[in-house]
């Protein structure tokens, strides 16, 4: 994949919102028997924006170029964005105009006080990635508690790669496809905000490349936030642990996110989680002899 093919992207994500709404969804009355179309025709979508059927036949083509707010408000709702989408539409519009001055590239690493705030969090797995899924710092915790993804030598470890192309994530996660679906789909979301990013272009490169699974999420054109959850994880030395999450966005470090695990007291992953510092001071004393 040598780069990303705007109209195509513009093309493939209208059309396939467009194919999940039935127009008694959408409160249209569907007459006649049979629909050549899976989902509204593109003119009704027009109706319900209220923009000509032309007009919204060039957005459907890949055209987002001069498309105003008020457009793409109107088209979003015809559509029933989410939040997640509704986003990931305005980003392919900024796309489509004149190309910026200087296109923002995801950090690479981060500054030492990011890492002491790793450090200071000693209770709680922690480390900060940027938006290709990298993960630039740790703490010791989320180090142990990540110790199958960090396996692989290749740095920076990435996450997306982890999940599709290395057969252990399946033991590791226990909700593997809903993971692997949201990696994904937050993964395409970073590729309509920065489409110019030569790295995120490879990793989908590579992934479409040695994974069908991978390439079959891509091209349902699903985009997600990542913002707080739980995820059931099978640790090798610790065991089964249901860990709640958290991942915040840095101000000061723009494109940069810190992800933080938590555990209620007394349950048996936050006993999970002492054995599995006891289990991460035993292996740096290891490595200090």
């Amino acid at each position: 994949m040598g780069q990303i093919d705007h109209r195509a992207e513009i093309r493939e994500f209208l059309s396939s919102r467009r194919a999940r709404i039935t127009p008694e969804q959408a409160g249209l009355p569907a007459y006649g028997g049979h629909r050549r179309v899976k989902g509204l025709r593109r003119e009704e979508v027009a109706l319900l924006a209220g923009v000509s059927i032309d007009y919204y036949v060039r957005m459907e083509r890949g055209n987002l170029g001069g498309a105003s707010e008020s457009v793409l408000d109107a088209v979003a709702q015809a559509l029933r964005l989410d939040e997640a989408e509704r986003e990931h539409l305005f980003a392919l519009a900024r796309a489509a105009g004149p190309a910026p001055r200087v296109r923002r590239t995801p950090p690479s690493s981060v500054r030492p006080a990011i890492q002491q705030v790793l450090d200071a969090m000693s209770d709680a797995p922690a480390w900060v990635r940027n938006a290709r899924h990298e993960i630039l710092a740790m703490n010791r915790l989320g180090r142990a508690l990540y110790a199958p993804v960090l396996a692989d030598p290749r740095r920076p470890a990435n996450t997306t790669r982890f999940l599709y192309l290395d057969p252990a994530a399946r033991e590791f996660f226990v909700d593997w496809d809903r993971i692997a679906n949201d990696s994904a789909a937050t993964l395409r979301l970073e590729a309509g905000r920065n489409p110019h990013d030569r790295a995120l272009i490879e990793l989908i490169g590579e992934l479409s490349t040695r994974s069908e699974v991978f390439r079959q999420r891509w091209a349902s054109h699903d985009v997600r936030f990542h913002r707080s959850g739980q995820k059931r994880l099978r640790h090798p030395v610790v065991g089964p642990l249901e860990l709640d999450y958290e991942s915040m966005l840095l101000p000061s470090e723009p494109g940069l996110t810190l992800n933080v695990y938590t555990a209620a007291a007394g349950t048996p992953t936050a006993d999970g989680l002492k054995m599995l510092a006891s289990w991460a001071a035993t292996q740096d004393l290891a490595e200090t002899k």
